[in-house]
């Protein structure tokens, strides 16, 4: 039976491949975004399989509405992919309050919400899968993106739980940990800058410099994401997280062996803390 997806984030990037791939395979995508206008082509080539959804994820009571009424009128919904959200560029100091809370209502609190939301339809049916877009900066930060890897590494907390929560209940969860794709994010009007401070220009300067000028030069393939994607769902054992692109396969490694290491030479006073018997 071909699939109801909810694609969250669907007029661009990401969103909008994983549209077109599942599509292409058969099933109907109920593809939410702020803007949905720039669906307007899919719907008319796809009147029977897309759905466009005018949403902003922030909106907590919208959200509740939305997955209720895909629901209602499709009758299920078996995947989640919880793709919407933007940049912020800047250093830790340099992030103001506001910024950091509503990239956190963006990237976390809104796909919160949207996966307890949908939750109860999928342990109904006792089946579905949640698909959580976070990045190789849900692994690991560097300098000049604390905040947007902080978002991403508290959906990834939550997913992980989640994870061991619901599989019970015949629901996955897919954690996907994109590199750099030619999504149009490193230069799209959404990417912020915090103030900058001169404290940081030789550490934050050169992130800030480098992403815009990189946009369409990325080396990953949004329509080969979106493959790996669904290739993953469909899986007999898929993984909890898959990391997409070279570049996030090496630096996942690289993060990997450098905390396997650190914690080897650590070890003996890490261990030396618990009550003498």
């Amino acid at each position: 039976m071909n699939k109801v997806w909810l694609v969250t984030g669907a007029s661009s990037g990401f969103g909008r491949a994983i549209t077109e791939a599942a599509v292409a395979a058969g099933d109907i995508v109920v593809a939410a975004a702020r803007r949905t206008a720039l669906l307007d082509d899919l719907v008319a080539a796809h009147p029977d399989q897309v759905e466009a959804l005018p949403l902003d994820v922030t909106d907590i009571a919208g959200v509740q509405a939305a997955v209720d009424g895909v629901a209602a009128r499709h009758g299920r919904i078996d995947v989640l992919v919880n793709n919407a959200g933007r940049g912020l560029v800047g250093a830790v100091e340099e992030t103001t309050d506001a910024q950091l809370r509503d990239l956190m209502d963006l990237h976390f609190f809104g796909p919160a919400a949207l996966t307890r939301a949908v939750l109860p339809h999928m342990r109904h049916r006792g089946s579905g899968a949640i698909v959580q877009l976070t990045s190789m900066g849900g692994r690991f930060a560097f300098a000049g993106v604390g905040a947007y890897c902080a978002t991403k590494f508290a959906l990834e907390g939550l997913s992980e739980a989640l994870a061991a929560e619901v599989a019970p209940h015949g629901i996955r969860v897919l954690i996907v940990e994109p590199g750099a794709f030619r999504t149009g994010f490193a230069g799209a009007a959404e990417l912020q800058r915090s103030a900058p401070l001169d404290a940081y220009q030789d550490t934050v300067g050169p992130v800030v410099s480098g992403l815009p000028g990189g946009s369409g030069q990325e080396p990953g393939d949004p329509a080969k994401a979106a493959a790996a994607i669904l290739a993953a769902l469909d899986a007999d054992e898929p993984p909890l997280r898959l990391p997409l692109g070279n570049d996030a396969a090496d630096a996942i490694t690289d993060h990997l062996d450098r905390s396997s290491t650190e914690l080897r030479s650590w070890e003996k006073l890490a261990r030396s803390t618990d009550f003498d018997n």
